[in-house]
């Protein structure tokens, strides 16, 4: 990423992102594996210039112990928004609670879950903020 390239406003970022991914949802449909949606999804990404950071390693702080690679965030857009792929019968609060943790972890402020095992992905998206405030 080029440092005179200007950030761009997480809204947007999340419209591309659901945009992207009703791109992808319309050519492949509902019943694939998580990893040929997370794939196309990165390829759609990037063809629009943004910057896409796939499986990235997010550590575990505990204290004073860090654990590498503790969790895997499918996909970090723009260094600000998580996405997470899931291709399930149905989403819930189980999801929610991993997708809000990798925010909390992740320190990032919106995340999308993106569940392409559905007939209209309108109906597989959730967009949540990290409302958790740390001292640290």
């Amino acid at each position: 990423m080029s440092e005179d390239r200007r950030p761009i406003p997480i809204n947007a970022i999340t419209d591309q992102v659901i945009g992207a991914a009703i791109q992808v949802h319309r050519e492949l449909g509902p019943g694939l594996l998580e990893s040929a949606y997370e794939a196309c999804l990165v390829y759609e990404l990037t063809e629009q210039g943004l910057v896409v950071e796939q499986q990235k390693p997010l550590p575990l702080r505990y204290r004073s112990l860090v654990i590498d690679g503790a969790y895997r965030l499918d996909l970090l857009v723009e260094g600000v928004v998580v996405v997470e792929v899931k291709a399930v019968e149905k989403l819930s609060a189980l999801h929610d609670a991993q997708l809000l943790s990798y925010l909390r972890l992740a320190k990032c402020p919106i995340g999308l879950l993106l569940n392409f095992n559905v007939v209209v992905l309108t109906q597989g998206i959730r967009r949540l903020a990290n409302n958790y405030r740390s001292d640290s």
